[in-house]
Order: structure tokens, then sequence, then C-alpha cells
């Protein structure tokens, strides 16, 4: 019987760890928090559940020799560390996180020790990267040409689970949320190159109509410009990657870029109350003059979401100095966290203009929604493990024939994974002659 060793029990575990028993894998789960790992184990007789925390590294060596296969779900900063012992022990490794530069660096040493590891096998990344390089290599097949590429995907409340002004919940690390609003963008439009700077990354929204839902919001989502390397398309003239929201969470979130809300630099003065750290943090004497330089109007969704978050709160607490990103992380992580009894939603569309080999304009559409199923696995969870429980299937069973450090862009990865996530109940759309564009304007 093949051993998995999955590293880490958090939010998207449990679709992995079923999964994987289902197909009569041994699957050991390495993590501290073992009552959690326990309960998605639920007593099966192939699951097992061991104590060991990130900085156990002599656990590690023992945990990866005895295992076929690791599977890393812990942060991504741990995962270096990982794939030396997996590099060391010979084994394969694969994570749903981006290949950093210190694990790209690895590749020539996991050739040399036999072993593939396979990262960005999740959701965003990874079912993007399968469903855009599976069109992109047959417009290719077909000696077309991709002029234009559009990728787009969030993770987002259901609609009956919207109940708050920002019009979001966390379902995933609601800190890398949160953070992520800190990136700057870098996208290619019409053959010119469009750099962000981090302040403005919430001025550059799109509007798009998501076939089948309606009206969203789209902003962009770090260095698009890399893709087209990674996808293999030189002649592409627009390339962006975004990030989807409802209409609204932009305009908030920019208010908060220039209020400074995301700063790590703590404040050389104390407060006692909400409302004085916004104040002195604007040089503002009264709420009146802080809606009038920063453009609220009270009947506003950005006032709203502010007051119901706590920005404006009077109530009094022992002076101290405030760090901004904190400060508003300790507002909005509590209250916009999604509980058990909602479902959250996966939305993901990518759109192509196509010049064929016939120097015709021709258009692609590809989309999926998911929804959550509440009191059991999110929508995010679902999408981000089912493609790694599969990728780890399709390596103990010698499907994949790589070596060295990848990701899935390969046919015989993405043909596989594709074809595999559709009897799971997870398929993108493909529209060969979609009736309309994607943005609204």
């Amino acid at each position: 019987m093949k051993k998995v060793l999955i590293l880490g029990s958090g939010m998207v575990a449990r679709p992995i760890i079923h999964y994987l028993l289902q197909k009569n894998f041994f699957v050991t789960i390495a993590t501290p928090l073992l009552e959690n790992a326990k309960e998605m184990v639920a007593d099966h007789p192939n699951g097992n559940v061991i104590f060991w925390e990130a900085s156990d590294d002599t656990k590690l060596s023992e945990l990866v020799e005895s295992h076929d296969i690791v599977v890393s779900l812990i942060p991504y900063t741990f995962h270096v560390q990982v794939a030396r012992k997996c590099i060391y022990y010979k084994k394969n490794m694969l994570t749903t996180s981006y290949v950093s530069p210190q694990m790209k660096a690895l590749d020539r040493e996991a050739k040399e020790a036999g072993i593939l590891i396979l990262n960005e096998m999740g959701l965003d990344p990874g079912i993007d990267h399968l469903s855009s390089k599976k069109i992109i290599d047959y417009v290719h097949s077909k000696g077309g040409k991709i002029n234009t590429f559009y990728s787009f995907c969030g993770a987002l409340p259901a609609t009956e689970s919207v109940n708050n002004p920002f019009k979001y919940k966390f379902s995933w690390s609601p800190r890398g949320v949160l953070l992520a609003g800190k990136n700057s963008a870098t996208y290619r439009l019409n053959n010119e190159i469009v750099n962000i700077n981090s302040i403005d990354l919430f001025k550059d929204v799109r509007n798009i109509n998501f076939p089948g839902f309606g009206n969203m919001e789209v902003y962009p989502n770090r260095d698009s410009l890399s893709y087209i390397d990674i996808y293999d398309i030189p002649e592409v003239k627009t390339i962006m990657r975004g990030t989807i929201r409802y209409p609204g969470w932009c305009k908030i979130l920019d208010t908060f870029k220039q209020i400074d809300l995301f700063s790590d630099e703590e404040s050389a003065f104390k407060v006692s109350s909400n409302v004085e750290f916004l104040l002195k943090k604007t040089d503002c004497e009264t709420l009146n003059e802080f809606y009038r330089k920063y453009n609220i109007h009270q009947e506003s969704q950005l006032f709203e979401a502010m007051k119901w978050a706590g920005f404006f709160d009077e109530t009094l607490f022992e002076p101290k100095k405030i760090i901004p990103f904190e400060f508003t992380a300790d507002l909005m992580i509590p209250k916009m966290t999604i509980s058990d009894t909602e479902r959250d939603m996966i939305q993901m569309i990518h759109w192509f203009e196509v010049l064929s080999q016939n120097n015709k304009i021709e258009y692609i559409m590809s989309d999926m929604l998911v929804n959550g199923t509440p009191g059991a696995d999110t929508a995010v969870a679902k999408t981000v493990a089912y493609p790694a429980a599969l990728g780890v299937e399709m390596i103990l069973n010698n499907e994949i024939d790589l070596k060295g450090v990848h990701i899935p862009i390969y046919p015989q990865i993405y043909m596989k994974v594709l074809h595999s996530l559709e009897k799971l109940g997870f398929k993108l759309r493909e529209n060969y002659q979609p009736e309309s564009g994607i943005f609204l304007d």
C-alpha cells in the first residue's frame, strides 16, 4: 500500500484526505492540531495522525523517509525545507503554492534525485493553469495565435451569505486576503506594459458580467507578464490575470490604501479608541472633516462598511500605539470569516481573443462557478484539494514522467486532471463562440 504524508491539517486538508483514503492509500497527517486531523480521518483504518510542528526537523526526516510522497499544506515559507528532505530521501512532493525562486533553484537537485516536485496544484494557482493551457495548446495546434488572454478568479461568499456592507467573507487565509491587497501589479495591454503601484492597485478596476451570475468587478493580480513564458504565448498582445469581487470592494479597499490602513509602521502616538486612531492618523479634528477629506458620503457602501466594521467606534480602551494593518485586520477578520452554516463560492473565467490560421478573429471563453457545502467543505477547500489529490494519485500510479520542479502545464497532467475533476462535478464550461465580450464597460 502506497503511503502519503500530508503536512498540515488546515482549511483545505479534509477533501484531499478523504479522496486519498477512498482510493486505498495509507495517509498520515502530521500536524500540531491533532483533534482537527482526527476528525478528518474519522477512524479510517488507513488514516494516521501524528503530532508534528514545522520546527521539528528530526521528526520531519523520519516522516519523509517512511512515506512514498509528501504533500505540503503548511505555509509556503516551509516548502523549501520540506523539499530538501524529499530530495535527500528521493521522495516525490506536491504543493498547492506558487513556486518561489528558492524552490525553483532546486530543480537540478530534484532531477538528479529522480523525483518530481509538483507545485501550484490547487485552484489559483492550479485549475487556472490546467484550463488555460488546454485551450492555448489547442489554439496553437490549429495554427492559431493568442491575441488577448484574461484570466480572473475569486473566492467569495455565495449570494445568500452576502450580509455585510463589504459584500465579502473570508473562506481561506484571512490575513492572506488582506496581505494580497498590498501587492503591486503588472500586465500587458495592447502591447504596452502597465505597472500598477501598490497604492493604486484598487483604482485599476474592470466590471465584468460573469456568465449566469451577474455583474462583478476585477482588479489585477500581481505579475501577469511571467505567464507569457509559462504558457508559451510570446505572440500575446494583451494579458492580465485578475481577482474577482462583488461591486464596491475595490472602492472600499482603495480608500483604506489612501488612509494608509495597510501600513506595518507603528503609530508614533497612543490612542484610546478606534475613531481617535482614525482621526489622528489622518490629521482630522472631527469625523465630518474626515468624511470630506476622503469623499465619504454617509449613504455610501464605503461609509456603511467602515461603520459596520467598527472604524468609527468610540469605545475606550487602554492607551496604546497602533499598527494600521493589524488594526484593520483585527476589525475585519472576526466579523467577516465565513461560518459553517454559510456557503462560499468560487468564480473562475478565462477569455481569449484568437487569430486563427485563416486570419479570422475568434473568441473563446471558459468559466466555472462552484458553491461550497454548509457544514462540510467550502468551495475553496474542494477546488484547492481535489487537483492536489488527483496529482498525488497520478504520481503514485506513475502516470507523470516528469522530474524536477514543475507546475501543471503539460498535457499529460492537465488532460487527466480536468477529466477527473469533471467526474467529481467540477467542470469548466468552454464556449468557442461567446455572444458577448467579458467587460461591461
